[in-house]
């Protein structure tokens, strides 16, 4: 499957409909409500007003599909679901064009605003859903027939993973699972599952399986007395990029926020990432963006006075980085300005302490000021962080809080910030132990992801700072 194809298909259409849509909508607006107000037929003139939107108002919805989410999962698409995001994003996009565009139009009677409207709506909704409901009916075809589909892998071996890969498999219409093998919970010499598919290897290898398959689907099929296993399953691959579905039957011992899905006639629950509406989900990164650009420029002139103290209290680099680990487990390279002598871990990893001979007398004034941080900007800028998130940690400690407590590994399931919940609430941890009470503020703050949330930990965080508080 080539997903950027298939997003370019969606994209060029959208694109090209709004150009027909505002086309035809202008000639409607000319050659009708005009003709209406003016009493007499008012001849097609494209005026810069016509050129200006030409530009702008494709840009516009496509933004907005942007927005809502519509080109994020491109392959799973329903066309009942599709229709009802159409029709809504068409209404919102319609109102503000309206408001934006057409509210100083001159008008005879408030019935012709009506009419404008209505026709904006009908024109663009009708010219956008027919393309994308052509091209959905096409891929959902394919899928049904089998010529494409998503890499699967079972969880389980026994016949709980037989009898839900024999009721997928003998389905007529396929839901898309193409499936590659199975992974056992334990070493064992025969499995059952393993007469219809290949033996992957064990489940302690699940994250190296799911990246050397491509996998983006896993089923997790295990006996009644294999369930204990639910939540090690959970914490090891819900923040890798794949879809997670189980059996009804584990419905009440899953964790996480679950949906029903039928697969055709087979029941499946499916834990859902989205942890925020995805508007939100690509709102909050704007406002990272946007934020971090006001930050660096704003704060540009402290960057020299923060170097030359720095240099002249100590030895060593102006910039300390270091490898943690971000969103999926994936590794980046964490910026912030020095503050502790050079050399401060040759020992290997430790963490900061309250009275730490190792933090520099500059060095304290920045960790207090949060001055230290804010080359995390850069982080952010380059998509590795956000502003708000849990506090990235060095897989050295994570490794350690993992055995502790197997949750943390939830956390990987959004970027880490340079300001959190935790970290407002806890403030620094000086031991593992302290690491996993904060994991508790973390944690909630996952499940509880919002716009509103992160404003308020950003104003927390000001607050805080400005009273001289540790955070």
């Amino acid at each position: 499957m080539n997903k950027q194809l298939q997003t370019f298909k969606y994209l060029l259409f959208d694109f090209f409909s709004a150009i027909l849509s505002w086309t035809s909508f202008y000639i409607y607006r000319k050659k009708v409500i005009e003709s209406e107000i003016f009493g007499f037929d008012v001849p097609l003139e494209f005026t810069d007003r016509y050129y200006i939107g030409i530009i702008i108002i494709p840009l516009f919805w496509i933004f907005l599909y942007h927005l809502s989410g519509y080109y994020k999962d491109i392959y799973r698409k329903s066309r009942l679901k599709e229709l009802w995001y159409t029709i809504a994003t068409t209404i919102t996009g319609s109102i503000l064009i309206f408001f934006l565009f057409l509210l100083d139009d001159q008008i005879a009677h408030y019935k012709h605003y009506y009419k404008l409207f209505l026709a904006l709506t009908a024109i663009h909704f009708s010219l956008t859903y027919i393309p994308r409901l052509i091209i959905t009916s096409i891929t959902n075809h394919k899928i049904h027939t089998r010529k494409i589909g998503f890499n699967t892998i079972i969880i389980g071996s026994n016949k709980k993973a037989i009898n839900i890969y024999q009721k997928i498999e003998k389905q007529k219409q396929s839901a898309g699972n193409k499936f590659i093998g199975f992974i056992a919970l334990e070493e064992r010499e025969n499995y059952l599952l393993e007469k219809f598919l290949p033996n992957l290897g064990n489940f302690r290898n699940v994250k190296r399986i799911i990246e050397k398959h491509n996998i983006e689907e896993v089923i997790i099929a295990l006996e009644t007395k294999e369930h204990k296993n639910i939540e090690r399953i959970i914490n090891y691959i819900d923040h890798k990029k794949v879809v997670i579905k189980a059996i009804p039957s584990m419905y009440d011992i899953l964790i996480g926020k679950v949906k029903m899905s039928h697969i055709f006639g087979t029941p499946i629950i499916q834990i859902s990432h989205s942890l925020m509406p995805t508007w939100q989900e690509h709102a909050k990164q704007a406002i990272d963006i946007i934020f971090s650009i006001i930050a660096l420029t704003l704060f540009a002139p402290l960057f020299l006075f923060i170097a030359i103290g720095i240099k002249t209290t100590s030895k060593g680099p102006i910039i300390y980085s270091h490898e943690r680990i971000g969103r999926f487990g994936k590794p980046f390279t964490l910026y912030k300005f020095r503050s502790m002598y050079a050399h401060a871990e040759k020992n290997g990893p430790e963490l900061s302490s309250k009275n730490d001979n190792r933090i520099t007398a500059f060095g304290r004034f920045l960790r207090k000021t949060k001055l230290d941080e804010l080359p995390n900007f850069w982080n952010v800028l380059k998509g590795d962080m956000s502003i708000v998130g849990p506090r990235p940690e060095r897989k050295y400690y994570i490794d350690k809080i993992v055995q502790i407590a197997p949750h943390y590994l939830h956390l990987q399931k959004v970027k880490p910030g340079i300001t959190s919940w935790g970290q407002v609430k806890y403030g620094y941890a000086e031991n593992v132990e302290q690491m996993v009470k904060r994991l508790e503020y973390d944690i909630l703050y996952i499940e509880n992801m919002s716009l509103y949330v992160d404003f308020k930990i950003i104003i927390y965080t000001i607050l805080t700072i400005l009273k001289g508080g540790n955070i």
